[in-house]
């Protein structure tokens, strides 16, 4: 999960209350301060802290990780819908409708209907 720029400042404040306590001196601040700056993920973020105790960035302490992203129907088959929807209104352009020309707006009612649950 990639890191916001209020997460890398709290990140920097949480060093900062090693050094105060005198857990970090002020070399090994400055480079770990500079790699929290570069962090782009929670990752990177966690040898920076292994060994050090508590005060932690909350992105490290709360332990939460991203909800899996679950997969709508729509989202699976929406696409091969659309195809459908067109032979279905040529079938019935040629037989039930005959000369309907109407039956051709169900490929663009479908597209947009999976595109809104989309």
């Amino acid at each position: 999960m990639r890191l916001s720029d209020d997460e890398r400042d709290e990140a920097i404040n949480a060093l900062s209350e090693h050094v105060r306590t005198g857990r970090l001196d002020l070399d090994e601040y400055g480079t770990r301060s500079a790699k929290v700056t570069a962090a782009r993920t929670r990752g990177e973020l966690m040898p920076l802290f292994a060994d050090l105790p508590a005060p932690h960035p909350s992105v490290l302490t709360t332990g939460a990780r991203p909800a899996p992203v679950r997969s709508m129907p729509m989202a699976r088959f929406g696409p091969g819908l659309v195809p459908i929807a067109g032979l279905i209104a040529l079938v019935l352009f040629f037989t039930v409708a005959r000369g309907m020309w109407l039956v051709f707006l169900l490929p663009m009612i479908v597209l947009l209907v999976a595109g809104r649950k989309r």
